[in-house]
């Protein structure tokens, strides 16, 4: 792994169109993207693998500090989430906890309102890393589990004792985006 010394002059070589990409990406907030930019570009020459280049763009974050626009987090408050979960259109029958991923934030937990009459699902809070750190607190206890697992357990299951309703969430403890689901079921005459 690069010092902080050899980055610096490492990302200072870097022509200057790769360091506006790479900034125009920390500075959208999209963290894959720049780490995947400067492994393309610095793997085969100098064996800048994806270690290096998370520290990369962690400096450039740094750098940046708060000019970076990040995404409103949602809330995970009891209030807010019921409030949501009173903005769907059918009767609210189960909280359910939901894997996905994409290349901005990697794995993050959607919680859903299982709704019927009408019968669908409705996405009322996603919880990624960091908000899911800051709503935990600093000294909180993760059990070797990702943080917005643990977070979404926690705001999903207060939300739904709060209804009345069932919680589920298929894989509490590995992020699986296909794992089982709750569906909403109808009801035939």
């Amino acid at each position: 792994m690069m010092g902080a010394t050899a980055r610096t002059e490492w990302w200072e070589r870097l022509p200057q169109g790769i360091r506006d990409q790479v900034d125009g990406y920390v500075l959208q907030d999209a963290l894959l993207p720049a780490i995947r930019l400067l492994v393309e570009v610095g793997f085969h020459q100098d064996g800048v693998g994806v270690g290096d280049a998370q520290c990369i763009v962690s400096d450039r974050y740094a750098h940046h500090g708060v000019r970076v626009v990040r995404s409103p987090d949602s809330p995970l408050d009891l209030e807010s989430l019921a409030c949501r979960a009173r903005g769907t259109a059918g009767r609210v029958v189960a909280v359910e906890a939901v894997w996905d991923g994409d290349t901005v934030h990697d794995w993050f937990v959607v919680l859903r309102a299982i709704t019927e009459e009408p019968a669908e699902d409705k996405g009322i809070a996603s919880v990624y890393w960091g908000m899911a750190e800051r709503y935990l607190g600093e000294d909180a206890d993760y059990d070797g589990r990702h943080p917005a697992a643990v977070a979404a357990e926690r705001a999903g299951g207060a939300l739904a004792a709060h209804l009345g309703v069932p919680f589920h969430f298929a894989s509490p403890d590995t992020p699986d985006d296909e794992a089982p689901r709750r569906r909403a079921q109808s009801r035939t005459p």
